[in-house]
């Protein structure tokens, strides 16, 4: 097998088991987690830029208004999607955190059609109708928006079509969000030590190592991600990334026992449905090419 499906496999079966991770820090404040993975992924990234002695990049981004701006927005919507997650997975909504990167894909598709000028095939957009069907069902059954998996699909794809304008390359790119993170989140945690509540260094030796390793956790998966991603197709990716929200999915429901009632079933449904079919057609779609253009020469 491609060792880039492996890279693939590794990144998305870590981001499908993170929701151990946090449960793990359940007592702790999930602002607190977030400014943690903000503060030591930092940390992280500048021993990986030290190792590599990639550094080149760094003036002509500090010194150029446009990169800013634009990492400065990944920056936000990424912390926005980091804590959602972590508050979502330790308030017990494991299940519709899962929804939201079910339902990314097709979002990052609609973010490609109205900001990029990207067109849809008619197989596609009932793809993104059925899983439409699908979100509305469940706020009509649960008389409520399902406003956790909508702000991480949101909020993922909206990041995904900024860092797919943004001149930086994943480390360099990470290196700059997270260093645009680091004061506010450092800010925030030497305010609770001041106050007497942080958790590191003051509660079980294992949550202040679990909290101390998160930059490990957020940036591993990455680059790993970005190692198979250079190595496999894209249409290899649209697969491999159902493996995180799946086991996701898997650990609410049968780990820690979240109700899956037949409401969201049918609502679930509808939406893997639409994965179902949109992930058929761009196969077929693909491997269809080749043969035409074979045809046509």
């Amino acid at each position: 097998m491609n060792r880039g499906v492996w890279y693939g496999i590794a990144a998305y079966g870590m981001w499908g088991l993170f929701p151990l991770y946090w449960k793990a820090l359940q007592h702790v404040p999930a602002l607190e987690i977030l400014s943690h993975r903000m503060t030591w992924s930092l940390l992280f990234v500048l021993v990986l830029l030290l190792v590599r002695r990639r550094w080149d990049w760094l003036k002509t981004a500090v010194h150029t208004p446009r990169t800013i701006l634009l990492f400065i927005a990944s920056a936000l919507l990424l912390s926005t999607n980091w804590f959602v997650y972590i508050w979502g997975v330790n308030a017990g909504h494991i299940v519709e955190t899962s929804l939201g990167y079910f339902i990314n894909p097709l979002v990052s598709v609609l973010m490609g059609v109205f900001f990029l000028g990207e067109t849809l095939r008619r197989v596609q957009w009932v793809a993104i109708a059925l899983a439409a069907a699908g979100v509305i069902y469940l706020t009509v059954q649960y008389g409520a928006l399902p406003w956790i998996a909508l702000t991480l699909a949101t909020s993922f794809a909206l990041y995904g079509l900024i860092r797919k304008t943004a001149p930086l390359g994943s480390l360099e790119g990470l290196s700059l969000e997270t260093a645009l993170m680091f004061f506010p989140a450092l800010g925030y945690l030497l305010y609770l030590e001041w106050t007497g509540t942080a958790a590191f260094g003051h509660v079980d030796p294992l949550t202040s190592l679990l909290l101390g390793f998160a930059g490990v956790a957020t940036a591993v998966p990455l680059l790993l991600f970005a190692a198979g991603a250079r190595r496999i197709k894209l249409a290899t990716i649209g697969i491999l990334q159902y493996i995180a929200p799946t086991l996701q999915f898997l650990i609410g429901v049968l780990v820690y026992q979240e109700p899956f009632t037949m409401d969201r079933v049918v609502g679930f449904s509808l939406i893997w449905l639409a994965l179902l079919i949109y992930s058929g057609e761009n196969i077929w779609f693909n491997r269809r090419q080749p043969r035409l253009q074979a045809v046509g020469d």
